[in-house]
């Protein structure tokens, strides 16, 4: 039996990884219990504090899978608020794995962590460098935990690590600002850039990070569905029209508007529409031994559906 942790376990991901594996074998944490079934064993746990070091050490898991990480801040968290949970929460649990003896980590990363360069190959492969971008707080916390990951690989080797490297993922039910720009009247983008965009259906990620956390081989991976689709081919299937604008002309109006509260996003989100990177999913293929069930086309088409739109 391989006692299993999951961390950030009441997210959608970590509902479909707990429903996936034997009850008896799983703990689930967060900050609350959330909608996860009555049958999953929960404990509360809130990574920016003590709770990883007495949780961890009292349960003493096989594998810890951490999720907890903050993919959309909601209204009033600031930057230091989000760097807390994803950086040093990431260090909490990572220092509490080493303490007590934990087999494997896995770590569900994101796509983002490579940054937004225009300089950024395509498609894009797991030796390319992690720069992430200052501007962006997501891409530049999840950067810096990438960073403390290839530390520990070097320090505590005993330490297993599958790192996932997410493209975008999608779900029934999920809203958030990725998916905020497809329910607009006119699809944003930017001149002379196709804005591609790799999806992932959320069950094909359960299911990874459940085999990451059994029987898979540790390693780096990038998460996405074959092929791409750029912001043309989404806004067609949408059955809507493309804003292209020059990216000075975007920069301008966000950096205008967004302290003024006329929209949720600074100028920060042109380079991420602009040179948005193109995960290649060979490696999770080749060598993890997972193709996902859908390709990036039909994931973005079922939440399409499921969102009515």
């Amino acid at each position: 039996m391989t006692r299993i942790l999951i961390t950030g376990g009441a997210g959608m991901v970590g509902r479909a990884l707990a429903e996936a594996l034997p009850r008896e074998d799983v703990i689930t944490t967060d900050l609350a219990r959330g909608d996860l079934p009555e049958n999953v064993r929960f404990r509360r746990m809130d990574v920016t504090g003590d709770d990883p070091e007495d949780v961890i050490g009292e349960e003493r898991p096989d594998v810890v899978v951490h999720l907890a990480s903050i993919v959309t801040p909601p209204p009033g968290m600031s930057r230091e608020q989000a760097y807390e949970v994803d950086v040093i929460g990431t260090r909490k649990v990572l220092d509490a794995c080493v303490a007590h003896g934990v087999r494997r980590l896995v770590v569900t990363s994101s796509g983002a962590a490579y940054g937004y360069h225009p300089d950024t190959p395509v498609p894009l492969t797991e030796e390319a460098p992690c720069r992430g971008n200052a501007e962006f707080a997501y891409a530049d916390h999840k950067r810096q935990v990438e960073d403390m990951l290839a530390a520990a690989r070097q320090g505590f080797p005993h330490l297993e690590q599958v790192v996932l490297r997410a493209g975008t993922v999608l779900g029934a039910g999920t809203d958030n600002q990725i998916t905020a720009l497809f329910h607009r009247k006119r699809l944003l983008a930017i001149r002379n850039s196709d804005s591609p965009f790799v999806f992932i259906w959320t069950h094909d990620l359960a299911r990874i990070v459940k085999r990451a956390a059994t029987d898979g081989p540790p390693g780096i991976f990038n998460v996405a569905g074959d092929g791409w689709l750029s912001v043309d081919e989404i806004a067609k299937t949408l059955g809507k029209p493309v804003l292209r604008l020059p990216a000075w002309v975007l920069k301008g109006a966000l950096a205008l508007a967004h302290p003024l509260g006329l929209t949720q996003y600074g100028p920060e989100q042109v380079r991420f529409l602009q040179y948005r990177p193109v995960l290649s999913n060979e490696r999770l293929k080749r060598e993890f031994g997972y193709t996902p069930e859908l390709t990036s086309a039909e994931v973005f088409d079922r939440w399409k559906r499921e969102a009515g739109l």
